[in-house]
């Protein structure tokens, strides 16, 4: 009996094993994990530096009145585009129009002062000839015994109290016309000052707060009226390493450096303008030189104060391996990549990459053009591994 039990145990057992060895040859294993993939392409890639830089208007203007008086007229509203010579404010001008009159009459009397100088040299010279021809005649006939010495001499007093006569003429002349030029002076500078009663805007741009509203006393360059900015051109100011700054200047002794501005979350079109300063000197407590790209800024999308995501395109570079960003993973050993092979497992290849560029890294080491690679879907992915591509 004890040996038929242990048969049966036996034979329960080979059983037992040939179902177990059903059961894993049955086993399909695991499902392929869902990827998407991109292929590994050459591609010419720009040479650029990205960084942040703030958006700088292309001229402020601080307006100032250069007149004392009433502020009677505003002629723009806050934040109104104004151009260049158009009328902003009027200051009270009554009192500058009152001094033009009265230099005006001050003027004509001057005039008619001197034209009465003018007639009395006239008169007076006629005078001094007749008595200095009359002095010489009493003259002779006085040494001839004719009319006494005290006679001739008395007739030359006369002559030349007209001759001093005539100087003073010739003097009255000169004071009126003296008076005449700081009257035309006065006239100038009154008008000058009559001027000042109406500013102009000196630039196209932008205008700002309003600080004195109408009906208030200004003082001549005591208080800001308003500041207008011009931003069409605009300028963006950003910085670079002092490393790239060799690279710099020698590109810009050989043509035009580009550079694009994009506003900070947007996804707008970037905005297109031309390097156009480098400063000086480098700021030794940051090893960054100062740079400015100007903007045309036509469609003013770009405004004074804006952060803006800054791209300066240095140089072209043809032929350079590159994949998606996403396709880069980080482990351990440094950066790599999974594969796809053609029997649609995967292989993990370590990589070694350069600089990225709109979405796409440069591959320097690692990968070849055509290959396929993994851009999303790692997180089930290992060596061996099968995939199925998704679309």
């Amino acid at each position: 009996m004890g040996v038929a039990l242990a048969a049966l145990a036996i034979t329960s057992c080979s059983i037992l094993s040939g179902c177990a060895k059903q059961n894993v040859a049955a086993s399909p294993g695991p499902p392929p994990a869902p990827v998407k993939v991109a292929l590994v392409q050459s591609k010419t890639l720009p040479v650029e530096i990205r960084n942040i830089g703030n958006v700088e208007a292309y001229k402020t203007i601080s307006v100032k009145s250069q007149q004392t008086g009433a502020l009677i007229r505003v002629n723009f509203k806050e934040g109104d585009p104004v151009r260049k010579g158009q009328l902003l404010f009027e200051i009270d001008p009554r009192p500058f129009e009152q001094a033009i009159h009265q230099i005006d009459a001050n003027l004509v009397r001057d005039d008619a002062l001197l034209k009465q100088a003018e007639a009395n040299l006239a008169r007076d010279v006629a005078q001094e000839k007749f008595y200095h021809d009359q002095a010489r005649r009493y003259n002779e006939l006085a040494k001839q015994g004719v009319f006494s010495r005290e006679q001739a001499e008395q007739t030359a007093s006369t002559a030349e109290s007209q001759s001093a006569s005539v100087n003073a003429d010739k003097a009255a002349i000169d004071s009126a016309r003296s008076s005449i030029v700081a009257d035309k002076a006065s006239l100038d500078n009154a008008k000058l000052n009559l001027g000042y009663c109406f500013i102009y805007s000196p630039v196209d741009g932008r205008s700002g707060n309003i600080s004195v509203k109408e009906g208030n006393l200004v003082k001549a360059t005591d208080i800001e009226l308003v500041t207008i900015t011009q931003i069409q051109p605009v300028y963006v100011t950003f910085t670079v390493p002092e490393r790239q700054l060799t690279v710099i200047r020698e590109r810009m002794r050989t043509g035009k450096l580009v550079v694009r501005a994009v506003l900070q979350g947007s996804n707008t079109t970037a905005e297109v303008g031309e390097l156009t300063f480098v400063d000086n000197a480098v700021d030794q407590t940051t090893g960054t030189i100062k740079l400015k790209g100007t903007f045309a800024n036509e469609s003013a999308r770009l405004w004074p104060g804006q952060f803006v995501d800054v791209v300066l395109t240095l140089n072209q570079r043809p032929n350079v391996v590159a994949v998606p960003v996403a396709a880069i993973q980080m482990g351990q050993a440094g950066s790599y990549v999974f594969i796809v092979k053609q029997d649609k497992t995967v292989e993990m290849r370590s990589v070694v990459t350069g600089e990225s560029v709109g979405g796409v890294v440069e591959v320097q080491k690692g990968l070849e053009a055509g290959e396929t690679v993994v851009i999303e879907g790692h997180i089930r992915l290992a060596s061996g591994s099968r995939v199925k591509v998704t679309s």
